[in-house]
């Protein structure tokens, strides 16, 4: 590799790490207890869902339809919107809202044991474990944010690659792992940097494309209802509105959606009129029954009327992506030892981000000339 090239593959990884590294932190800490947001919610006693154990709810108990009219008067009237089911649970959980189309803001959310249909309480989106997902998520500042975001994750993922490009050449003289001890403390620096930058490479890379794909999942959502979903009921009448008094049995539609799909699981309803159906259709989305397909999401369409199966069919390729990589990014699909793993290469990340910011800073005027003559004689003193 020349030394033109090396300087432009240099100067790539100086300013995608740079402009990224602020943000790539404050990532990497929000991130970090998001990991366990589940065993961090359960110790403090605020979900109870994580505290129950027993018959997953969608395997049945009180009816629905029945749990749905508790939630309805429970929140002072209105409609239902979705209705959320647990696989470790008996916890039912039911969105209400004033109208079918109700903003995320005007949403009500209520859970309730199926097995008994006592309800569990109402679930307030606050406290700290909120905060840091809003901030890790979007920075309070909606879509505008999570688009930024992605941006930044980009430019990660591109710091990472060209890093990569650059460690072949500067490690072509020494031993790969080599930690060169007797140098300067800046020495030391950068072969810890690197050394871990390689260690965490494969780690880094899945949670920075799948932080990207996350940041755009808003979009991709939105293209799917306006794209495959429409399509799927435009000849069943999703023209004509059905209105709330008018919906059918729940648990009838569920009934017939299940003889459809068999082996699969429901995971959420979507009601007419809201954002994930039609405006005459219960959408049922069913997960497989393992722990990375239970993220792959195949909607029923039922007439809300007359509780019949109007299609099925499985999302698009792109959402699919989106649906998996959710776990992927925080690694909640393999238990408590995966969570692990994945908190100490995010502590491993952050130790690289902060390191590599010190050597950018420590530099001097001729940063990118004297860090490309390292890299071409590699091993050279700095």
């Amino acid at each position: 590799m020349t030394r033109s090239t090396i300087k432009a593959w240099f100067l790539v990884h100086k300013w995608s790490s740079i402009v990224s590294t602020a943000f790539l932190l404050m990532l990497c800490v929000t991130g970090l207890p998001l990991i366990f947001h589940d065993e961090i919610e359960a110790l403090g006693g605020h979900d109870a869902a994580a505290a129950m154990q027993g018959t997953p709810s969608a395997e049945g108990g009180v009816p629905l339809d029945s749990l749905i009219a508790k939630a309805v008067a429970q929140g002072g009237g209105g409609v239902p919107l979705f209705i959320g089911f647990s696989q470790d649970n008996p916890i039912v959980t039911v969105t209400t809202g004033p109208t079918p189309d109700a903003p995320g803001s005007a949403m009500r959310l209520f859970s309730y044991d199926r097995s008994t249909g006592a309800s569990a309480g109402e679930i307030r989106e606050e406290g700290v474990m909120h905060f840091l997902l809003q901030l890790h998520t979007d920075m309070f500042l909606g879509l505008p944010g999570m688009l930024f975001l992605g941006v930044m994750g980009a430019l990660f993922v591109l710091a990472i690659v060209s890093g990569v490009v650059l460690y072949v050449p500067f490690m072509r003289r020494l031993r790969f792992g080599t930690l060169r001890r007797t140098r300067s403390k800046r020495v030391r620096r950068l072969d810890t940097h690197n050394l871990l930058g390689v260690v965490t490479l494969g780690w880094a890379l899945v949670v920075g494309l799948t932080g990207v794909i996350n940041a755009f999942a808003d979009p991709l959502t939105d293209s799917w209802r306006e794209g495959e979903l429409k399509a799927m009921v435009a000849a069943h009448g999703a023209d004509r509105p059905l209105a709330p008094a008018d919906y059918g049995s729940v648990d009838k539609a569920m009934a017939a959606a299940k003889a459809a799909l068999p082996g699969v699981s429901p995971q959420f309803i979507g009601f007419p009129g809201g954002a994930w159906s039609s405006g005459r259709h219960y959408a049922i989305f069913f997960q497989g029954d393992t722990p990375l397909t239970s993220h792959v999401l195949t909607p029923a369409l039922v007439d809300a009327a007359s509780g019949t199966v109007t299609d099925t069919a499985s999302m698009p390729a792109l959402n699919q992506a989106l649906m998996l990589s959710k776990p992927l990014h925080f690694g909640d699909y393999g238990g408590i030892a995966l969570k692990i793993l994945w908190a100490v290469l995010t502590l491993a990340t952050i130790w690289v981000l902060w390191s590599g910011l010190q050597l950018w800073l420590g530099k001097g005027a001729r940063g990118t000339e004297r860090a490309v003559d390292e890299i071409v004689h590699a091993g050279a003193a700095l």
